[in-house]
């Protein structure tokens, strides 16, 4: 059986901890555009940090998973960078909850069951695999569209706030322009950051759950990488393997017309010198007979 050198590096596309930290990249972009501003993150720092950590998560997993056919060692190691980058992403979102003096939902919890319960679509993928890979993650994306939006970043139930915000504009209108203030406004604007806020404590919850989630999926895979590069070996052994195999292969060629050693009629086998090539017997040291090996056509030596 010839060795297999070059291991299938692609199909990780497949995986449903590659798609699921897809979506976490998209779903933390939404939800600095929406939730960070100059208020809260006035030099831009927390939105760069979130967002780079997102992308560093799902990135070093591609990479490390396209290295695997030349260096289990490199694709392990930046599987972990990955998971690194995901426990600095976690713990920006348990932050945002903490400034507000909130904690995580609890894990039995009604809110979070909900998010645990949600499962992906097994990827069916053809030829054009890039185009059916976007499909696939935009639709699982969706999955989730009542925690964080239907990829526009806009929840499901802010359609219900926006009803209750239209009939308090208009219930308020008539008392805005009958008393001249703007204490009908200031309750809206206050109704709306409520909203806002409320919205955003939701999204980081269950951004929290996917997190821990891809976090878990990814120390199983670290593992199963493990055990393969612990029974199969890594490629410098495989290309130790293939090149041993072949000149097995080279010399079971040669062999199967070599001479009878004249000393003590045993194998002959191939051998390098330092004046050419010749036979030499598979029973030296104890016996060192040898022949020259004769051009085609040629008798062989003594």
């Amino acid at each position: 059986m010839a060795t297999e050198l070059f291991k299938n590096s692609t199909g990780y596309k497949r995986l449903d901890v590659y798609i699921l930290m897809n979506i976490i990249q998209l779903e933390t972009l939404v939800f600095c555009r929406r939730f960070l501003s100059l208020q809260n993150d006035p030099c831009g720092r927390q939105f760069d940090q979130m967002t780079q950590a997102a992308r560093s998560g799902v990135k070093n997993l591609t990479e490390g998973s396209e290295r695997q056919a030349t260096s289990m060692q490199t694709t392990l190691k930046l599987i972990d960078v990955a998971k690194a980058s995901l426990c600095e992403l976690r713990d920006d979102y348990l932050t945002w909850l903490l400034d507000k003096n909130l904690p995580p939902w609890p894990q039995r919890s009604p809110e979070a069951q909900e998010v645990y319960a949600v499962r992906f679509d097994a990827a069916n993928y053809g030829d054009d695999v890039n185009y059916d890979l976007a499909r696939h993650i935009i639709a699982q994306r969706k999955r989730f569209a009542k925690w964080f939006g239907g990829g526009d970043g806009r929840l499901q139930s802010n359609a219900v706030d926006g009803n209750r915000q239209r009939s308090m504009i208009e219930s308020n209108r008539g008392q805005s322009i009958a008393t001249g203030s703007n204490r009908a406004s200031t309750a809206i604007d206050s109704y709306r950051e409520q909203s806002k806020a409320g919205a955003g404590i939701a999204f980081a919850n269950a951004m929290l759950i996917l997190i821990g989630r891809a976090l878990h999926m990814l120390d199983r895979l670290l593992k199963q990488h493990g055990d393969e590069f612990v029974k199969e070996g890594g490629f410098s052994e495989h290309m130790t393997a293939a090149r041993v195999e072949e000149k097995r292969r080279e010399r079971r060629a040669v062999d199967e017309g070599a001479p009878p050693c004249p000393v003590c009629g045993g194998v002959m086998r191939v051998r390098h010198g330092k004046t050419g090539d010749f036979w030499g017997c598979t029973n030296y040291p104890a016996c060192k007979g040898t022949r020259s090996i004769a051009p085609k056509g040629a008798k062989e030596g003594l």
